[in-house]
């Protein structure tokens, strides 16, 4: 029976290869159909080039099932600090009746339609794919329910936060994990320079100058407003040292000089993360929109608190969408 629903699995994503939305938008290609994991992709109109997603379908395919939408962070998966690498994503799914996307690009992208294209990072028009061009094409293809959750990490969590924000419609859950939902402040803006100058990027190409109405726009912060009616979670650490910064025995000079760097650069990182989440919490409070927090007393900017972010947010996120 399973080779048969794989089988069958298999011709409906093959059949929709090359069905343009009025967009433009299409599914090019599938690598692995009928698996359940597969890698989609996806031509995008709005960037002229086509994007690769990884998939996990869920473990009964039987009837449709909701989508998860999980990003990753300034690297945007091109590199090894990705999901797939860091965290026990597979496993974690693997008896989850829940479609997992990731896009395998968007490095230094904010996951955001920038203004302009930039010299190092082309054409960016994240938010037109990922709210109009992409979400058909995976119900299409993956016979999915239509309802839909998201969440992201570090860059990638400001990412979610405007894009649930931007398209009320399309998420009914948003996980943001040790991000910043402030833009629009000189403090704000200098991280945001820090990020992208990372990839060689302008942030005056993403939203323009300081001052330009488009950093307003794009400030979850000041539109928290319209994460009302969705089931979001929030975290963050305070930056000092937790168990994931506590080096085994016999470790080696490299791993101590590059736990150290971790605890400075990635504690500091974390502190920053962690003041822009408080302040988005007590927001939301008093707007009196519910929101299920996790302050953790100690932790870094890293992979092994995310994966636990995943973890614990999936019984809220599954709730809202109705995965089992």
């Amino acid at each position: 029976m399973k080779s048969v629903l794989a089988v069958i699995v298999a011709l409906l994503c093959v059949s929709s290869i090359g069905s343009a939305r009025a967009d433009g938008s299409r599914l090019d290609h599938v690598d692995r159909p009928g698996q359940r994991q597969q890698t989609l992709s996806v031509y995008s109109a709005a960037m002229d080039r086509v994007i690769p997603l990884r998939v996990i379908t869920p473990a009964d395919t039987s009837v449709p099932r909701p989508t998860l939408y999980l990003l990753n962070g300034a690297g945007g998966g091109e590199d090894v600090a990705n999901w797939y690498n860091q965290t026990d994503l597979v496993s974690f799914f693997a008896d989850k009746n829940v479609n997992v996307v990731t896009p395998v690009e968007g490095a230094f992208s904010y996951y955001t339609d920038w203004q302009r294209d930039d010299p190092k990072r082309g054409r960016n028009k994240w938010q037109t794919f990922l709210t109009e061009e992409l979400p058909p094409i995976i119900d299409a293809t993956l016979r999915t329910t239509g309802v839909n959750a998201i969440a992201g990490l570090s860059m990638s969590a400001t990412a979610v936060l405007n894009l649930a924000i931007a398209a009320p419609d399309r998420y009914r859950a948003v996980g943001a994990y040790s991000g910043c939902a402030s833009v629009d402040d000189p403090v704000s803006r200098a991280y945001i320079d820090f990020v992208l100058a990372r990839g060689g990027a302008d942030p005056v190409n993403m939203w323009g100058p300081p001052g330009d109405p488009a950093w307003r726009a794009n400030d979850p912060y000041l539109h928290a407003e319209g994460l009302r009616g969705k089931a979001i979670y929030l975290s963050s650490a305070t930056g000092l040292p937790g168990s994931a910064e506590v080096l085994p025995p016999g470790a080696t000079p490299g791993k101590a000089l590059g736990m150290t760097n971790q605890i400075l650069l990635g504690g500091a990182i974390e502190a920053a993360a962690n003041q822009c989440t408080q302040r988005l919490a007590a927001r939301l409070a008093e707007l009196n929109i519910p929101a299920h927090t996790e302050f953790r007393p100690a932790g870094t900017h890293t992979w092994q608190y995310w994966e636990q972010d995943l973890h614990n947010s999936w019984p809220l996120i599954a709730a809202a969408i109705g995965a089992s």
